[in-house]
């Protein structure tokens, strides 16, 4: 099972994998990344599988040992024995997926729905909306505490409430006034522009420019990476949320 970021399965496959590969094995991978542009290639005498957990590592392994399973997806590239979906069905089943739920998908769907995912919404996109309505508040003369209760520290309770309940039992659960906002507001923040971004975006991880860019910039030594990272950890919302989370007491690090 290849579970190594993706700008480093290259080299440790071609390196640690590769030599010795023999007919009838089985290469596993967590995300399609590197069979899907082309950067690993398996022999056609091995079966190219993957089982990709919706979850990060450390919550598949703590659903796991409470009785419970985090969902996964399933794809097969290349069946070379002619049980390799069988394969991945037992592998996702043994970490906990068969009580989460197994979904089949491809290797490209998965790569693609994913970087995308992390993208315009999950990292990208939400994480942009909260620093710009914490930016907004502030620089209207709120305090910054009360700007990070109202766009970050309130995040969780709503998606919480919509992997629970869907977007109609998320509505259910919070006030009329906050409903009714919903509505007549959403809209404007999300416009036609930002979902034709929203589609050049995923226009540019379809081709592989994105991959591409990634791959490049780890080659130069991740210069635009780091600085950015240095960069948000000095932000402001970085400095309140740390300082009011230590004050947290019923907050779990």
């Amino acid at each position: 099972m290849m579970l190594v970021n993706d700008e480093k399965m290259k080299g440790i496959y071609d390196q640690k994998v590769a030599p010795f590969l023999s007919k009838g094995m089985s290469v596993a991978f967590a995300h399609g990344f590197n069979i899907h542009y082309g950067q690993v290639t398996v022999p056609t005498e091995v079966n190219v599988i993957m089982i990709a957990p919706k979850g990060p590592g450390h919550t598949v392994r703590s659903q796991y040992v409470s009785g419970r399973g985090v969902p996964c997806l399933i794809a097969v590239e290349h069946d070379a024995t002619g049980n390799a979906r069988e394969l991945a069905m037992a592998y996702a089943s043994g970490i906990g997926g068969g009580r989460g739920g197994i979904l089949e998908t491809t290797f490209a769907e998965e790569t693609e729905t994913d970087l995308f995912g992390e993208q315009a919404v999950l990292c990208g996109g939400v994480v942009a909306l909260m620093k710009a309505g914490f930016d907004t508040l502030v620089e209207a003369g709120y305090q910054p505490e009360s700007a990070y209760f109202e766009c970050v520290h309130e995040m969780k309770l709503i998606i919480d409430m919509v992997a629970e309940r869907g977007l109609s039992g998320m509505r259910d659960s919070i006030s009329d006034t906050a409903e009714y906002g919903d509505y007549v507001v959403g809209d404007r923040i999300i416009t036609d522009e930002t979902k034709a971004e929203m589609r050049k975006v995923l226009s540019e991880i379809q081709s592989g420019q994105f991959a591409r860019e990634w791959l490049k910039e780890n080659e130069e030594g991740r210069p635009f990476f780091a600085g950015k990272k240095k960069l948000e950890r000095e932000l402001l919302v970085e400095k309140v949320g740390a300082k009011l989370r230590e004050q947290m007491s019923w907050s779990t690090p």
